[in-house]
C-alpha cells in the first residue's frame, strides 16, 4: 500500500468523494428505505386484519429463526465483504474486489443450503421445543427455503456496499418488499374468493417469493461487473480474509439472536404468567412487535441508511490514518441521531394514541407507541454507533454492547413482566437502549480522544 505523504493531501484529495459518495448513497437508502416501510406499514396493517393479532403473534414467533438463519449465512459475510471490497477498491485493485465477492458468496451459498435442510428436517421440533407452538411447523417449512435466495443478494449487495454504490442494493429492497406484498395481497383474494380461512402460511411464502425477486435483480446487475486485468488475491487468501473477519461477527450475532430468541419467545409465556390466556398472551405479543414497533421503527430508515455506509467510509478513513475525518464522523452522527431521535419522540407522544387507534384499530397499540417512543434518540443513535465501531475493528465491542441491551430486557422479561405486565418490558426496552447508547458514546470519546 503506498504510504500516505500527509494528512492534507488526504483531506484534499479523498473529503470531497468520500463526501459526496455518502452524501448520495444515503439519500439513495434513504428513499429506498421510505418507499420500503411505507410499503411494510400498510403491509403490516393489511396482515393485522387478514390474520389477526394471535395470527401476528404467531408471524413474529418466528423472528428469532429468520434473525438466527440470516446470522448464520450472510450477515458476518455480507459485512464483511463490504470491508474487503472497500479496501481493495481503495488500492484500486477491482479484481481483488470481486474475487471477494465470489469467495464469500460460495461461502454463503453452502451455510445457507445446510440451514435450509437442518431446519426443513427439524420443523417440528424447533416449533414445540423452541417457540413453543406446534402450529409455526409448517412456517418454518416454507421459511427455510428462502434462506438460499437471501444470502446471495446479501453478498453482492455487499459488494456494492463496499463500492458506496447503493442504486442495486436499494432496487433490490424495493423488489423484495414489492414482490413480498403482492404476492401476499394475491393469495388473501384467493383465499376470499374461494371463501377459504387466509392461512398464516402465506406470511412465509411472501417472504420466499421476496427473496427469490430480489435475488433475479441483484444477480442480474452482478453480470455485468467490469471486467479487469489487476492482480486478484488467491482464494485462499481470500477465504482466510474473510473468515477471520466473518467468524467473530457470525458468532456474534449468533450468540445474540439466540439470546434476542430466547427473550421473545419468553415473552408471551410470561404473560401467561400475569395472568393471561394463551391467545390473548399472543395477541398482546403481536400487537407489540407487529403493530407498534413497525411504527416506532419507521423514522429508522434514515439512521439505517447512514450506519450501512459509515463502516465502508470508517475503515477507508482510517485505512488513510485520517483521524480527524473519523472524529468528524462520529460527533455529527451523535448530534444527528440524538435531534432526529428526540423530533421522533416528541412525535409519538403526541400522536400515539392516535396511531394506533386509526391504523390499526387498536387503543393498546397506541399505548405502547405512545411509552416506546422514548427509546428513539437511544435506539437510532446505537446503530449507528456499532457501525463505527464495526468500521474501526472493534466488533467484540459491539457484541459487548448488544449482549448487554439483551441481558437487560430478559432480566425484565423474566423477573417484572409477570408482576407488572408487558409496560414493565417497555421500560426494560428503555433501559437497554439508554445503557448502550451512552457506553458507545463514552467508548468511542476513549478510543478516539486516544489520536487526538
Amino acid at each position: 500500500m503506498p504510504k500516505i505523504l500527509s494528512q492534507n493531501s488526504i483531506r484534499c484529495d479523498t473529503s470531497p468523494s468520500v463526501k459526496n459518495s455518502f452524501v448520495t448513497g444515503t439519500l439513495l437508502l434513504t428513499v429506498a428505505g421510505v418507499l420500503t416501510r411505507l410499503i411494510g406499514f400498510f403491509y403490516r396493517i393489511f396482515l393485522s386484519r387478514m390474520i389477526g393479532a394471535e395470527g401476528l403473534g404467531i408471524y413474529q414467533l418466528l423472528s428469532p429463526v429468520m434473525a438466527l438463519g440470516f446470522a448464520v449465512t450472510a450477515a458476518g459475510i455480507q459485512t464483511s465483504i463490504s470491508k474487503f471490497v472497500s479496501m481493495e477498491i481503495g488500492r484500486k485493485n477491482p479484481a481483488g474486489a470481486k474475487r471477494y465477492l465470489f469467495t464469500g458468496l460460495g461461502i454463503s451459498l453452502f451455510l445457507s443450503a445446510a440451514t435450509c435442510l437442518l431446519i426443513r428436517r427439524n420443523a417440528a421440533q424447533i416449533a414445540v421445543l423452541w417457540l413453543g407452538d406446534a402450529r409455526c411447523e409448517p412456517l418454518l417449512e416454507v421459511l427455510a427455503l428462502s434462506f438460499v435466495p437471501a444470502c446471495i443478494h446479501s453478498c453482492i449487495n455487499g459488494y456494492y456496499y463496499g463500492l458506496k454504490k447503493t442504486g442495486i442494493p436499494s432496487l433490490c429492497q424495493l423488489t423484495e418488499q414489492l414482490a413480498r406484498v403482492g404476492s401476499v395481497w394475491l393469495f388473501c383474494q384467493i383465499s376470499i374468493s374461494e371463501q377459504r380461512p387466509v392461512s398464516w402460511t402465506i406470511t412465509m411464502w411472501g417472504i420466499l417469493i421476496g427473496e427469490a425477486a430480489s435475488t433475479l435483480v441483484s444477480v442480474s446487475a452482478a453480470r455485468f461487473l467490469p471486467g479487469d486485468k489487476t492482480s486478484a488475491p488467491g482464494l485462499l487468501t481470500c477465504t482466510k480474509n474473510l473468515a477471520y473477519m466473518a467468524l467473530p461477527l457470525t458468532a456474534n450475532r449468533v450468540v445474540l439472536n439466540l439470546f434476542s430468541g430466547f427473550e421473545n419467545i419468553m415473552i408471551p409465556n410470561r404473560l401467561r404468567l400475569f395472568g393471561y390466556t394463551g391467545s390473548e398472551a399472543l395477541s398482546v405479543y403481536g400487537i407489540l412487535t407487529g403493530m407498534s414497533m413497525s411504527v416506532i421503527m419507521f423514522p429508522s430508515v434514515i439512521t439505517n441508511s447512514v450506519s450501512v455506509l459509515l463502516l465502508p467510509t470508517i475503515s477507508e478513513a482510517q485505512a488513510a490514518g485520517n483521524e480527524a475525518l473519523i472524529r468528524r464522523t462520529i460527533q455529527k452522527t451523535i448530534t444527528s441521531c440524538l435531534a432526529w431521535g428526540l423530533l421522533c419522540t416528541a412525535g409519538f407522544l403526541i400522536t400515539g394514541g392516535f396511531l394506533g387507534n386509526v391504523l390499526f384499530g387498536n387503543a393498546l397499540a397506541g399505548t405502547f407507541i405512545t411509552t416506546l417512543g422514548w427509546i428513539c434518540p437511544f435506539l437510532y443513535l446505537s446503530a449507528t454507533l456499532s457501525s463505527i465501531l464495526h468500521g474501526l475493528g472493534f466488533p467484540g465491542l459491539t457484541f459487548c454492547l448488544n449482549l448487554l441491551a439483551c441481558g437487560i430486557r430478559i432480566l425484565f422479561v423474566m423477573a417484572a413482566l409477570p408482576v407488572y405486565g408487558i409496560k414493565s418490558y417497555l421500560w426494560g426496552i428503555l433501559a437497554s437502549q439508554i445503557v448502550t447508547a451512552l457506553l458507545a458514546i463514552a467508548i468511542l470519546a476513549a478510543k478516539t480522544g486516544r489520536h487526538s
